[in-house]
Formats: C-alpha cells, structure tokens, sequence
C-alpha cells in the first residue's frame, strides 16, 4: 500500500497513521518535541510582589528625637549615648497591630514600613520634640513559601525582600535531587497548579517568573522511557538518561539492530501522537475522533537519507521502538518447523515455496 499524506493508512480496520519520514515531519517534531513538553508559566501573574507586614511578622520601631528634654530623651543628655530609643521587638497580632507608648495601637497588617512610619511620627509629633521613626521588618513569618518533594532541604522559609523568583527559590532549598532532564517543578498558586519540565525554566526566562507569598513550589522526578522490541539487542524498557534522544540513539541504547535477525530497512516507532502535530506535517485527521492519534512511523536505515532524518528524529516517553526480522530469518524459522515435524518436503522445495511467496 502506498501511503501519501492525503490518505491515512489502516490496516485490519484499527485505525492508525504509517509515515514515513521525510524532512516536513522532522522540522514539525523538532518543534514541538519534548524540549516544549509542560505548562508554561509565562501565562501566570509576574509581578514583584510588595511585602506587606503580616500577622506574626516581628517588627522593629526606633524613635528619635532632635533634642533631649523631649518624651523619650531624658535632659541629662550625658546620661545615655544618642537621641534615640529603641523599642523591644513585638509581633504583630492577630488584630494587626503592634503597640507604640504613646501613640497606642498602630496598623502594621498590610501595611508597608513606610505606612506604618508616617502613622507612629504622626501620632507623637504634639508630644516628642519632632519625632523620626525607623520602622524595619526583623523576621517574617507572613510572607512564605514552600519549596517541598525531592528538593535536597524542602523547606518554608520567607521571602527576600529584594524579591525571589522561582530558580531562587529552587537554589535557597539545595535544589532538585535528580538531574535536571528527570527534574518537573509543580507550582500551586491560589487555586491553580501549573507543572514545567525544568529545564525549560533554565533555557527560556520568561517561565522564571517572581514567587508570590503562599506559592507552594514540588520538585518531582519523572524517568522517561522508551520500549524496544524485535530484532534489537535487548528488549524491554529503557531510560531516556538524557533530556532529549534521537531514534537512533535510542537504536544504539537498545543494543542496536542484530546482524543476524534485524532488517534495517523495516524500522517502525508506534506511538500516540498529538493531533495538531499531524496536521502540521500535512496529514488528515478527521478521520479520527480522539485527540491523540495512533501512529507510526517507519524509516528505512539502509537508506543514507533515512539515517540522517533518523538522527534527528525526537524520541517521547512511552514510545516503542520495533526492528523487524529479516525475510530470511522467517524462511529459516519455517525450515526450522518443517524439521521439526517431520515433513517430507526438502529444504530446496521448501525455500522455492517461501521466497515464490514474497516475490508476490
């Protein structure tokens, strides 16, 4: 059967697509191949935050006064160094508010140090002899974030007030544990969750956005794997150990094809593929109702072009590579029965039958 991109392939009514590799599908896959797999976090709010006093923060208040004689300078000036006192540090509670002697309850929740400056100056200006205050955060415990799964020290910890953004914070908890091509970052955000191949978070900046208080960040380790069948030198599923493989890169690590048995010429990978990817190369999917669409896709190694198309060619987790045997090897299995069982037939007569058969 020829297969041409206007006319899908199916064989026995199951319904899939057999392409053959040519440079359109390759510049497609390259595209859209594992490198630009995952969420993107581009899309999420990138704001650098305003840290705000929160409940538990502990603040710090000092006062200063011009001269002495004034509410909290004694006259003795020589009794005690500067012109200013320092309060103990307090917590900002539940209400949100910390105490200041003489200016009495003062707003600290939501509020920025400079807010909370102008109110406490405000309040004293009639009482102290032309008050400053120095209002600075000591310790926050309203603006965290989480940084949690296989990080190397998960932790809770605040934020900078220079402001972090997410490979920051990735650094400040000891990084990931796996290497960064296994490495998936998970961001809870309010009532949204995104996931990114971290990777991407390294090679396009605009995914490192800043962390928002609350952000709850899970480093989670995802082996890719792909299963090899057939003709090849070992069967069974095997790990990418990369961020990307090429199918003959994934050819070499299952062993490559056996000289004895492989044919090749008759290269398939089967896998589930996206249905914008299809029609980007060209091919008619109406066809077919579900969004991830049977395929697969054959290459000829024999072929110089085959192998230089093969080389770039995008492997995807959990797709499966499958050398067939060469005909010879199926006329020797079938001398092979003949022998077995007794059949007068001789292996001349027999071998005459089988290759009359695929000369059909």
């Amino acid at each position: 059967m020829t297969v041409t991109q206007d006319q899908p392939a199916t064989e026995a009514g199951t319904g899939y697509l057999l392409i053959d590799l040519n440079p359109t599908n390759i510049t497609v896959l390259e595209r859209l191949g594992p490198k630009s797999q995952g969420d993107s976090f581009a899309s999420l709010s990138n704001r650098q935050p305003t840290l705000l006093f929160g409940v538990g923060d502990l603040v710090n208040v000092t006062i200063f006064e011009a001269a002495a004689g004034g509410l909290f300078i004694p006259a003795e000036a020589g009794s005690r160094a500067g012109n200013f006192v320092t309060l103990p540090v307090q917590e900002v509670d539940r209400n949100g508010m910390i105490q200041v002697p003489f200016a009495g309850a003062v707003k600290a929740q939501g509020q920025t140090p400079g807010q909370v400056k102008e109110v406490i100056e405000a309040r004293l200006r009639n009482r102290a002899i032309e008050p400053q205050a120095v209002v600075t955060l000591q310790e926050s415990r309203s603006t965290l974030v989480t940084v949690t799964g296989d990080a190397t020290a998960p932790s809770r910890f605040p934020l900078s007030r220079s402001s972090d953004r997410i490979l920051d914070v990735i650094s400040r908890a000891g990084g990931s544990k796996w290497p960064p091509y296994e490495t998936y970052v998970t961001l809870q955000r309010g009532n949204l969750t995104r996931m990114i191949y971290f990777n991407r978070l390294v090679n396009e900046p605009r995914n490192n956005i800043y962390v928002q208080p609350g952000d709850v960040l899970s480093i989670s380790r995802l082996t890719r794997s792909f299963m090899a069948l057939g003709a090849s030198g070992q069967n069974g599923f095997i790990n990418f150990e990369a961020e990307t493989l090429t199918l003959t890169q994934g050819v070499g690590r299952a062993g490559g094809i056996l000289d004895s048995r492989g044919d090749p010429a008759q290269t398939f990978l089967y896998r589930m593929e996206n249905r914008r990817t299809l029609q980007l190369m060209g091919y008619d999917t109406s066809g077919y109702p579900r969004e991830q669409v049977p395929v697969i896709y054959r290459v000829n190694l024999r072929d110089p072009q085959g192998y230089f198309l093969a080389t770039k060619f995008p492997m995807s987790d959990k797709d499966i590579l499958f050398v067939s045997n060469a005909q010879t090897v199926e006329l020797t299995k079938f001398l092979q029965l003949l022998q077995l069982t007794g059949n007068t037939v001789s292996d001349a007569d027999a071998a005459r039958i089988i290759l009359k058969g695929y000369s059909r």
